[in-house]
C-alpha cells in the first residue's frame, strides 16, 4: 500500500465508514463524507464517523494526521470544504451559535483567558449560551458554576487569577467553564498537553468520571496511545486525513496497526492493571561494547 496501510486496515476503513453512514442518524453526533482543508491544503478526506452516544471516544493518530481538525468540524469550528456533522440529525452548518452552545462544549488545544480573570469569573462565562439580554444571571446559572467547580475540585481556587494557576489546575478550571455549559456532548483537543504524568491521569480520571455521573458524550484527542487505549470505551485511529480503525480499545490496538499507523515496532501486551492492550515499544538502542569510545591512556 502506498500510504503504508494494510490491506487489512484498508477493510477495516471502509467498513467503518459504511458502518458510520449506517449508524449516523441514530447518533447525536456524527460526520458523514468530510472532506477539510486549510486554504489549499486538504487535511481530511471524506471521513464518515458516528459519535457513539454516552461512551468516551478517544481519536489517536500520528502527527499532521487531521485528528484536531475534524475535532474542531465537529464543534463548528471549522467549515467543512464538503460532507457534514450532523447533530440530532441536523446539519452544524444550519443551527444557531446558541444552539450549538447549548448541546456541545468544546476545549480546544491550548485556551487563553482575559488577563488576571478570576477562576470563578471564566467558569462563569460558560453559562453565556443559556442567558438573555432580559436575564442575565438566575439562581440556576449560579446553581450551574457551584456544581461545575465542585465537581473538577476548583471550588477552592474561585477567587484567584487563572494565570496564577499550575497547568493541571488550569485545565481543571477550563473543563468547569465547559461544565458549566451543562451539554451531553464534551469535545476536548489534547487536554494533557504540556502537564506532567501525574496531572495528565488527574486530567483523564477526571474526564472518564464526569462521563460516568451522566452518561455525557465525551470525544477527546490525544496524543499517548497507551492513555487512549486505558481510557476509551471506542477508540478511532486515523492516518493521512482517514479513519484507519475504530472500535473497541482491545480489538483497534495490535502491533501491526502500531506499526502502520506510527512507524512504531511494538509489542502488545495486556495492561496488568486494567486488563486492556497496552503498548511497548521495541527494544530501545543501546550501545554495542564494540562502538564504545576508544580510552585514551591517563
Amino acid at each position: 500500500m502506498s500510504d503504508g496501510v494494510t490491506a487489512a486496515d484498508q477493510d477495516t476503513r471502509a467498513a467503518g465508514a459504511g458502518a458510520a453512514e449506517a449508524a449516523g442518524a441514530g447518533v447525536r453526533l456524527a460526520a458523514r463524507g468530510l472532506t477539510l482543508a486549510y486554504d489549499d491544503r486538504t487535511v481530511v478526506r471524506e471521513l464518515s464517523l458516528a459519535v457513539p452516544d454516552g461512551k468516551v471516544t478517544v481519536i489517536v493518530g500520528p502527527n499532521a494526521c487531521g485528528k484536531s481538525t475534524t475535532l474542531r468540524a465537529l464543534g463548528r469550528l471549522l467549515k467543512p470544504r464538503s460532507g457534514s456533522v450532523l447533530l440530532d440529525g441536523e446539519e452544524l452548518a444550519s443551527l444557531s451559535t446558541r444552539r450549538i452552545a447549548r448541546s456541545i462544549g468544546l476545549l480546544p488545544q491550548s485556551p487563553s483567558a482575559p488577563e488576571a480573570i478570576t477562576v470563578a469569573d471564566l467558569v462563569s462565562r460558560g453559562r453565556q449560551p443559556h442567558q438573555r439580554w432580559w436575564q442575565q444571571w438566575s439562581d440556576e446559572d449560579e446553581r450551574a458554576v457551584t456544581a461545575a467547580m465542585e465537581r473538577t475540585n476548583v471550588t477552592d481556587l474561585a477567587e484567584r487569577p487563572v494565570d496564577e494557576l499550575s497547568g493541571g489546575q488550569r485545565q481543571r478550571v477550563w473543563i468547569a467553564m465547559a461544565l458549566a455549559q451543562e451539554t451531553d456532548l464534551l469535545l476536548l483537543d489534547e487536554p494533557t498537553t504540556f502537564l506532567d504524568i501525574a496531572h495528565q491521569v488527574e486530567v483523564l480520571d477526571l474526564v472518564r468520571r464526569l462521563n460516568h455521573e451522566r452518561r455525557r458524550t465525551v470525544v477527546i484527542v490525544l496524543h499517548d496511545l497507551n492513555q487512549a487505549a486505558r481510557y476509551a470505551d471506542h477508540l478511532v485511529a486515523m492516518k493521512a486525513g482517514s479513519v484507519v480503525a475504530e472500535g473497541a480499545p482491545a480489538d483497534v490496538v495490535t502491533a501491526e496497526l502500531v506499526r502502520d499507523v506510527f512507524g512504531l515496532t511494538a509489542v502488545v501486551i495486556d495492561d496488568p492493571v486494567t486488563g486492556g492492550p497496552l503498548v511497548v515499544p521495541s527494544t530501545p538502542y543501546a550501545p554495542r561494547e564494540a562502538d564504545a569510545p576508544e580510552r585514551r591512556p591517563s
